[in-house]
C-alpha cells in the first residue's frame, strides 16, 4: 500500500521506495511489462500516484547474488593484519551482494584484495553499514577471528560510535531504549514496536546549530536502521533521511548556498567514525577513528557558518 507521504510521486519512484531491494531501472522494467501493477492495472513508470494504491509485484527471481566473483572495488583500508581488516566504507558502496546488488559490493572487492576470505562465512563480514552510511567496519580474516568477533559483537564488546547531523536543535543527550521491528505497513522501513527486538542507542550532543544538531550516537545493540529510527522517534530525523521523517528543515533567512546544500543532501547524514575492541587473537586494545567524508564535512561547516552569522541564535 502506497503511504500518503509518497502521494504525487511517479510509480517508478514510489516502487523504488517500497521495494528497495531492487534497482529503480529493474523496477521500471517490471512496471512496463506488467509484472508490477497498481491496483491490478498495468501503468507506465511516469504515472503519478495519489497515495493509498496497492502495488503488487509478481516475478520469479533467479539467483542473482554473487559471493564468489573477485572485483577490483575501491574501498578504504584502514588496518590489516593476519586476523582482521578495518574498512572505511565510502558512501554508495553496498556491503554484500543481495537482491538488486548482485555484485560490485564490498564483499567482491574484499575477495579481490584477499581471496582467502572466500573460505569464511559471509566472506568475513561481521556487521554491516547501510549503502549510504559511511565509515568503519571490521572484517574477520580467519575462522577463529570470525567466531570471536561475532561473539564480541553479540556481547556488546565492540564499541561503535557514529556522527549524525539531525534536523531539530537538540538541547541534551539521552539514552533511547526502545524496541525495533519491521514497519507493519512498509516493509522497507523499521519502526518502534512493543514486540520488536530490544534496541539501545546512547546519544550525546556535540554541537548545536540554529535548527539542526551534530550528535554522537553509540550503539549498544545493532538493529537494522537503529540510529535512524531512534533519532526520528524523538523528533530529530537525520538530515537527508526522508525515509525516516526528514523534511528538509531550513534555518530562517538562510543563505541560498545553505538552502541548496540542505535540499540537495540526498543521503542520511550518518558516519561510523569510531570503532574500538580487543584484538580477537592478541587481546591488544584497538581503537580506530576516521574523519567525516567530504559531503558531511561541508554540511557541518555550512551549518556552523550559518549559526555564526546569526549570533542571536547562538548558545548563551
Amino acid at each position: 500500500m502506497v503511504p500518503p507521504e509518497l502521494g504525487g510521486q511517479r510509480v517508478d519512484k514510489v516502487a523504488a521506495e517500497l521495494f528497495d531491494d531492487f534497482s529503480r531501472a529493474l523496477l521500471s522494467e517490471w512496471i512496463s511489462s506488467g509484472a508490477l501493477t497498481v491496483n491490478g492495472i498495468r501503468l507506465k513508470p511516469k504515472v503519478r500516484l495519489n497515495g493509498g494504491e496497492l502495488l503488487e509485484l509478481d516475478v520469479t527471481l533467479e539467483p542473482r547474488e554473487d559471493w564468489v566473483t573477485r572485483q577490483p572495488i575501491s574501498f578504504g583500508l584502514v588496518h590489516e593484519d593476519d586476523d582482521l581488516l578495518i574498512i572505511n566504507k565510502p558512501v554508495g558502496l553496498v556491503v554484500h551482494p543481495g537482491a538488486g546488488n548482485r555484485d560490485h559490493t564490498l564483499v567482491n572487492g574484499l575477495l579481490h584484495h584477499r581471496p582467502s576470505l572466500s573460505l569464511l562465512p559471509r566472506a568475513g563480514i561481521i556487521h554491516r553499514l547501510d549503502k549510504d552510511t559511511s565509515g568503519l567496519l571490521v572484517v574477520a580474516a580467519t575462522l577463529t577471528s570470525h567466531t570471536r568477533l561475532t561473539r564480541m559483537l553479540q556481547e556488546r564488546r565492540i564499541e561503535r560510535r557514529y556522527l549524525a547531523a539531525t534536523e531539530g536543535r537538540m538541547i541534551v543527550g539521552c539514552d533511547i531504549d526502545q524496541p525495533i521491528g519491521r514497519d507493519s505497513r512498509l516493509r522497507t522501513r523499521q519502526q518502534i514496536r512493543e514486540d520488536g527486538k530490544r534496541a539501545l542507542t546512547r546519544v550525546r550532543v556535540l554541537e548545536r546549530f540554529r535548527v539542526h544538531s551534530l550528535v554522537e550516537a553509540e550503539l549498544a545493540t545493532g538493529r537494522t536502521h537503529q540510529i535512524r529510527v531512534h533519532l526520528s522517534s524523538i523528533g530529530f530525523p537525520l538530515i537527508g533521511d526522508r525515509r525516516y521523517g526528514a523534511r528538509g528543515k531550513l534555518p530562517p533567512a538562510a543563505q541560498e548556498t545553505l538552502v541548496s546544500l540542505l535540499r540537495g543532501f540526498s543521503r542520511q547524514a550518518l558516519h561510523a567514525y569510531r570503532l574500538g575492541f580487543e584484538h580477537p587473537v592478541t587481546a591488544k586494545k584497538l581503537n580506530f577513528e576516521v574523519p567525516l567524508p567530504a559531503d558531511m564535512q561541508g554540511l557541518i561547516e555550512a551549518l556552523q557558518h550559518d549559526r555564526d552569522t546569526h549570533p542571536q541564535s547562538a548558545d548563551g
